[in-house]
This record gives structure tokens, C-alpha cells and sequence, in this order.
């Protein structure tokens, strides 16, 4: 029996396989990258502006969305401004950097990274420390479309002095 379709397609609408009216196509990414149990963000280069944040990364950092999403990762967690040694911010970049130029992982040494506490939780800055790798996802150029950083909050290792952060 003929069929109009190509030997590609999955033989139900005639897309290829994988695609529209699959099940994979109804599948809702951005709410299983929201879901996710880690705490992940996506940002892009050159200015490293955030476009989504996990529901787990605004727990950790107690931020919210529509605060964060399309800001500069570097204006919404500056540098501790109280503490003169702080590194955060420029050891982040230049991880990020790092990903971008080869297009590879990047993991980050545990680093202490404080972050701003909202109004209503006091204010100042809170310290944390952090674990993080920043994964870069290609486009089909070849170039770096963004980057995924993903932390882990390890403040309370290293608080029972359970972790090498020297």
C-alpha cells in the first residue's frame, strides 16, 4: 500500500520523528527546567543577562524571578560590598569566560559568594559558599547561545568545616 509520507516520518502527520505529535513535542521544558530539583540558571554572553532561573535557584539565593530575569548576573549579586577581599564576582566571570572560549565545563573551586538578603529579610548580605560548574550550550554555528550555571549552596559543609575551601 502507498503511503504520501516520507520513509522519515513516524507515519502519523508526516513530520519526522521527534518532532510535532510526538510526545516529546508536548513536552513543556521550561516548566521541567523550573521544576528541577538543582539550582541552575541560564544566562547569556557577553553580558552574562539572566533569561531563567530554577524555582530551586531562587530558594537558594531568595530571589525572584521577575526580580532577576533579564538583569546582568553581576548587578543582581554584586560583590559583598562590606567585605574589600571579596573575589566572588570576579572569579565567576572569569569562569564563565572560561566555558565561553572553549565551549567546555567549566567547574568552580568552592568559593564564597555572599548574596544580597531582601528588605524584608533584614537586608545586607548573607554568607554562602557555593559549589558550581557553568556548562556552555552551543548553537548550531558552533558559538556559545548561553550558559548554564549550576550551584549547589554547601554553606552548611563548610560552616562544620567539612569541606576544603583553601
Amino acid at each position: 500500500m502507498a503511503s504520501n509520507h516520507d520513509s522519515a516520518s513516524d507515519g502519523r502527520d508526516g513530520r519526522p520523528e521527534g518532532t510535532g505529535g510526538s510526545a516529546a513535542a508536548d513536552v513543556d521544558f521550561q516548566a521541567i527546567f523550573h521544576a528541577a530539583h538543582s539550582s541552575q540558571l541560564i544566562v547569556v554572553p557577553p553580558d552574562y543577562t539572566i533569561v531563567a532561573a530554577s524555582d530551586a535557584y531562587l530558594r537558594a539565593t531568595m530571589t525572584e524571578r521577575e526580580a532577576i530575569v533579564g538583569r546582568g548576573l553581576f548587578e543582581v549579586f554584586p560583590d559583598n560590598p562590606l567585605d574589600p577581599l571579596a573575589t566572588s564576582v570576579r572569579n565567576l566571570r572569569a569562569s564563565l569566560e572560561r566555558a565561553q572560549a572553549s565551549g567546555r565545563p567549566d567547574h568552580m573551586a568552592v568559593q564564597q559568594y555572599d548574596i544580597p538578603r531582601p528588605e524584608s529579610a533584614g537586608g545586607g548580605f548573607e554568607e554562602r559558599w557555593w559549589s558550581s560548574i557553568n556548562t556552555p550550550v552551543l548553537a548550531p554555528d558552533g558559538t556559545v547561545a548561553c550558559i548554564i550555571h549550576r550551584v549547589e549552596d554547601v554553606t552548611a559543609l563548610v560552616s562544620l568545616g567539612g569541606a576544603d575551601v583553601r
